[in-house]
């Protein structure tokens, strides 16, 4: 098990602090299983739009920290990432309630990862799909 893995162990079992951002936000690790990433937020007026919606970007925010997670979960020692790339496919607009997103690596070359994520609603309803490209970045 890598460093990374490891924390991301230690942040599901709530010995260590998640990134800053999920509190802001409001969306907690829930899933960490053979490199699939799976977090959840209850959304609600604080995230929505002028039009009563959530905001695309808090969408964006959801699937960015689960697809982030799981790449982070792919580093090995000296390396980090960073994102060169992400797209949005907004397929049902949401008031509020449970949101779930679950995020995989769907290629990880040397120097650059490429994830995807869905997030769905309550019920089970695909919200949005989005991707990511990330780049592996390396000390020295």
């Amino acid at each position: 098990m890598t460093p990374y893995q490891k924390h991301i162990e230690d942040w599901l079992a709530g010995r260590v602090e998640g990134a800053r951002v999920g509190t802001l936000v409001g969306f907690r690790l829930t899933g960490f299983q053979d490199g699939v990433v799976r977090m959840e937020m209850d959304a609600g007026p604080q995230h929505h739009n002028p039009m009563g919606t959530v905001h695309g970007g808090i969408l964006c925010d959801l699937a960015d920290a689960a697809m982030g997670t799981a790449m982070a979960a792919t580093l090995e020692e000296g390396e980090s990432f960073t994102t060169l790339q992400l797209a949005a496919s907004y397929l049902r607009a949401v008031r509020e309630g449970k949101l779930v997103v679950t995020a995989r690596i769907v290629h990880r070359g040397k120097s650059v990862g490429h994830a995807e994520a869905e997030i769905v609603d309550g019920e089970g309803r695909a919200v949005a799909r989005l991707t990511s490209v990330c780049m592996v970045l390396r000390r020295g």
